[in-house]
């Protein structure tokens, strides 16, 4: 049993017995705060139609609001850095950061809001929230999977996420691109994101 449990309809229409909840996941509710040295924000688009780039955003914050009793109060919210992109091509990583794609100096900030949390099966979670880029602001769901939770050496409560999802960067603006003269073009208009989520939970 994972951390987010649906209720049905029917227990939606009796309601007559309170609905068991596992301790295990009683124990996890509460506020976290995701911890960017442990945790990577990345993607990965098409390049020349014959290969992949790789990126990540090295600098990002936000928060975890879980609630293993009442799921649909659990929340998601994160904060990137544009300027913090790193494909390991610093020529690259200029022109991503230019006009011609994220326009960084103007649009500092890449941020995703929760809306809803639903439980797809297992310890698989879909989280749907809108994704704003450069002031472009649509609804996205990223499909996660819960890594489960641990007390580190520290003695925080860490609770870990993995996952991703597709975009088109063209329905947040970004499109510049150049014609291959073989056909087709240099930069794919799909793009993959990906999360590898480690976050704290908040002393009582």
């Amino acid at each position: 049993m994972g951390i987010f449990s649906r209720k049905s309809d029917t227990d939606t229409a009796t309601a007559t017995v309170p609905a068991q909840v596992d301790p295990a996941l009683a124990a996890l509710t509460g506020e976290y705060t995701i911890d960017p040295a442990h945790s990577s924000i990345g993607f990965t688009v098409r390049h020349a139609m014959v290969t992949n780039v790789r990126g990540t955003f090295g600098s990002h914050e936000g928060a975890l609001k879980l609630d293993g009793s009442q799921p649909a109060n659990s929340s998601a919210t994160i904060d990137v850095d544009i300027a913090s992109v790193d494909t390991g091509i610093a020529d690259r990583d200029g022109h991503l950061r230019s006009g011609d794609f994220f326009d960084a100096e103007k649009f500092p900030k890449m941020t995703f809001r929760s809306t809803r949390v639903e439980q797809l099966g297992g310890e698989a979670y879909r989280v749907t929230g809108d994704l704003t880029i450069k002031d472009v602001t649509r609804p996205l769901a990223i499909d996660l999977e819960f890594q489960g939770s641990a007390t580190d050496v520290y003695g925080n409560e860490r609770v870990g996420f993995e996952g991703g999802t597709e975009i088109l960067r063209s329905e947040w603006g970004l499109t510049w691109n150049a014609a291959l003269e073989a056909g087709g073009v240099m930069v794919s208009d799909k793009v993959r994101l990906t999360f590898d989520i480690s976050a704290i939970k908040a002393a009582a």
